[in-house]
């Protein structure tokens, strides 16, 4: 570990007990969720995909003993305590649905979208909690390292009351092919990441409003390409959130810049970083502080990075809800909460207008 000064970039793994059955044998599965339990010594059982023959390849390379014909035969294994699901949010609730109509199961882990709807993700939410489970999403951007020293920061009133925030991204998203088939696209698919990582910072927002153009790149047909989002939260705080995924050409011979930078400005300091994910490098931070730093930039630094050691957090607290009979962090009301903030975003751009998230039923 670098030099963290203090901080704490990642969680302590207290709890990796459970055994875990991963359904999904794509890149975020195969190079993310089980590099990062590898990593930290938890227990994968099964795996199983739409395509068996890609799930016994990914099964081999991280040493997973069974490979299951169906995600549904994996679900109905005794030997698995959690269902960790890496699927698309058309097909997500289904598996779910059948999680959590199996008493084995003790936790499902779900991908964000959680669902293609917010009504479709209210469903859920109670329907977990009538059938007496745990359902958590992974908002894995949370465990990112730099959100996490930040909010450290922000918890500890180093900056003060916070007056402004951005998070600034020029980058190119790999969009899955199941988008093609749905109206929706930027704003629920990576927006998400960062709507919800400004709500764990700062609290339920107040208003939205959002503002679109199409992506030049994305051929497919496409309500919401380029977005930007301004959000009220309590305290009077504003912020700013632009997911740029044009970011100018891409092609041979043309030098591209690609980013995610954020920042947060407070009556007693300031701290600014870089989300590492696009160039495959480890997330930043940097802050100064009238109260603890003199008005000198400090700058914590770590070895680890957002792909793939956040997902460690992610499952991590899953695993000590189901030992401590506690809520995950990353429980699914919240979750509905970030849905509804992305719901009342679609609303502002169909009605060219600021969204109370008061108008938006959770």
């Amino acid at each position: 570990m670098a030099d963290s000064k203090g901080f704490k970039p990642d969680v302590d793994v207290r709890v990796k007990d459970y055994r875990i059955g991963a359904i999904g044998a794509g890149m975020i599965m195969a190079e993310c969720h089980l590099a990062a339990y590898k990593e930290a010594g938890f227990n994968v059982v099964a795996i199983a995909s739409r395509t068996k023959a890609n799930a016994a390849k990914v099964a081999e390379r991280w040493g997973i003993p069974t490979v299951h014909e169906t995600p549904e035969a994996l679900i109905k294994d005794t030997n698995v305590d959690i269902v960790d699901l890496a699927y698309p949010p058309d097909q997500q609730p289904a598996l779910i649905r059948a999680a959590l109509k199996e008493p084995h199961i003790k936790a499902i882990l779900a991908q964000k979208p959680l669902a293609l709807s917010l009504d479709e993700a209210r469903k859920l939410r109670d329907e977990a909690k009538a059938a007496g489970k745990i359902l958590s999403v992974n908002q894995n951007m949370r465990y990112d390292q730099s959100m996490q020293v930040l909010k450290q920061i922000l918890d500890k009133g180093e900056l003060g009351d916070v007056v402004m925030a951005t998070i600034d991204m020029r980058a190119i998203p790999h969009w899955q092919t199941f988008l093609e088939d749905f109206d929706r696209l930027t704003l629920s698919n990576m927006s998400v990441h960062h709507l919800d990582v400004l709500r764990f910072l700062f609290g339920d927002p107040e208003e939205i409003y959002t503002a679109t153009r199409s992506d030049p790149r994305t051929k497919f047909k496409h309500k919401d390409g380029i977005t930007v989002s301004t959000i009220k939260f309590p305290g009077n705080v504003l912020a700013v959130s632009m997911e740029d995924v044009w970011a100018g050409p891409r092609e041979e011979g043309f030098d591209s810049e690609f980013y995610i930078k954020w920042r947060v400005e407070g009556t007693d300091g300031v701290a600014h970083g870089t989300i590492g994910w696009p160039n495959g490098a480890a997330s930043t931070l940097t802050y100064a502080s009238k109260k603890t730093t003199g008005g000198k930039w400090v700058t914590p630094t770590w070895d680890t990075m957002w792909f793939p050691h956040a997902f460690i957090g992610v499952m991590e607290q899953l695993q000590y809800a189901v030992s401590s009979g506690t809520e995950p962090r990353l429980n699914v009301a919240d979750n509905v909460k970030t849905m509804a903030l992305v719901e009342a975003g679609y609303k502002s751009m169909d009605e060219g207008r600021a969204v109370k998230l008061s108008e938006i039923a959770i």
